[in-house]
């Protein structure tokens, strides 16, 4: 059962009537939504799956197995979800449950309707501030539509599982499932942003990425070191931690915490983020005027910016290769490798190789 959301926030925070999750959406999770959201009849098709998904047996799991969120039973945290619903002008309040499990998680899943599910290790780990942007992040979930796709995504991975016997129908399936944490990953960006547009405390929603990866140990940690460390994963080794760096992140659902810490500070500092608070943002009633070859414009426009400012070893080749630089051979072996030049800098082509006395193309770096 659903519950409206007129629920004015426990602080005074900033409120964003009839806004579009398209406000808050990374690039490349507005440009998929969009072109999904204009397909004649994908609703009917996505709602004719629901008989094939577990979708009733979790919802009856969670009730007989979890606690659900009210007035009588985690007060502070439905106060939370109404604030959050309140701010993002979410019409109808989604059920939320508190399950039994030791690793922090939380989720927003279902088909017809959906519903937030949070773990007694994510509850016990965070603080008020630091929970209310998790809870902001679920219902940023649930404003976007995302329960949907996140359950498709759940029920497939499953499913791979049970056929991985047979050969091309699990490739078949694993190509589904992977193109889909693609574009869940930028999701979690995207939900990271309206969990800080519901807080309204970057500092706590900081705090709350770093515990999720170290624990309840902040007298332990400092914020800058922290996203000191996505610097250097990005811009750290040579090839062969670059396609590492692919092959690690291919079976998440999440980025890493660090890149989601560090991602989120760029976006709170942005002229974005500074319009919407000033009241300026897209509205859900133009959702159906959006533009699809605008948001795969803006999509493209966003990988190809996060190529240009990657420090990774293996998009400063691509660029590399885009501008056309010379001896790509030696520039591929030398990147690959982590050769450097008696200067110090990487031998990617400039300068005497191999004794030959030869010339390339010049230094990239």
């Amino acid at each position: 059962m659903t519950e409206s959301n007129e629920h004015p926030p426990s602080r005074s925070r900033i409120r964003f009537p009839g806004i579009s999750s398209r406000a808050y959406e990374h690039p490349a999770d507005r440009s998929a939504l969009v072109a999904l959201r204009k397909l004649t009849g994908f609703d009917t098709v996505f709602k004719a799956l629901s008989g094939l998904l577990p979708e009733r047996s979790m919802r009856l799991l969670f009730l007989s197995d979890s606690v659900r969120v009210s007035d009588q039973q985690f007060a502070h945290l439905n106060d939370m979800l109404r604030d959050a619903c309140y701010i993002l002008d979410l019409e109808k309040v989604p059920p939320m449950y508190v399950t039994q499990d030791p690793q922090p998680n939380a989720m927003c899943i279902g088909l017809d309707e959906p519903i937030i599910v949070v773990t007694t290790g994510l509850v016990e780990l965070l603080d008020e501030e630091e929970m209310r942007a998790v809870v902001g992040h679920e219902v940023g979930h649930a404003l976007s539509g995302h329960a949907v796709y996140r359950t498709i995504l759940l029920f497939l991975t499953t499913l791979a599982v049970r056929v991985a016997w047979i050969p091309l129908g699990s490739l078949a399936i694993m190509a589904l499932v992977t193109a889909l944490r693609e574009w869940f990953r930028k999701s979690e960006l995207s939900c990271d942003r309206a969990g800080l547009l519901v807080g309204q405390d970057l500092k706590a929603s900081m705090r709350g990425l770093m515990k999720i990866a170290g624990g309840n140990h902040l007298h332990e940690m400092n914020v800058d070191a922290f996203l000191k460390q996505a610097e250097e994963y990005d811009s750290g080794g040579d090839l062969r931690d670059s396609v590492l760096k692919i092959l690690n992140v291919l079976p998440r659902s999440h980025p890493f915490t660090t890149v989601r810490a560090a991602e989120l500070k760029k976006w709170a500092e942005s002229r974005d983020y500074q319009r919407i608070m000033d009241g300026h943002y897209p509205r859900r009633s133009e959702d159906k005027d959006a533009s699809v070859s605008e948001a795969f414009r803006d999509s493209a426009n966003s990988y190809a910016d996060g190529v240009k400012a990657s420090k990774d070893p293996l998009m400063g080749l691509i660029r590399d290769i885009g501008s056309g630089a010379g001896d790509m051979g030696s520039k591929l072996r030398d990147k690959f490798t982590g050769a450097r030049g008696a200067n110090g800098t990487d031998q990617a082509g400039g300068g005497p190789q191999d004794g030959d006395g030869g010339t390339g193309g010049g230094s990239t770096d």
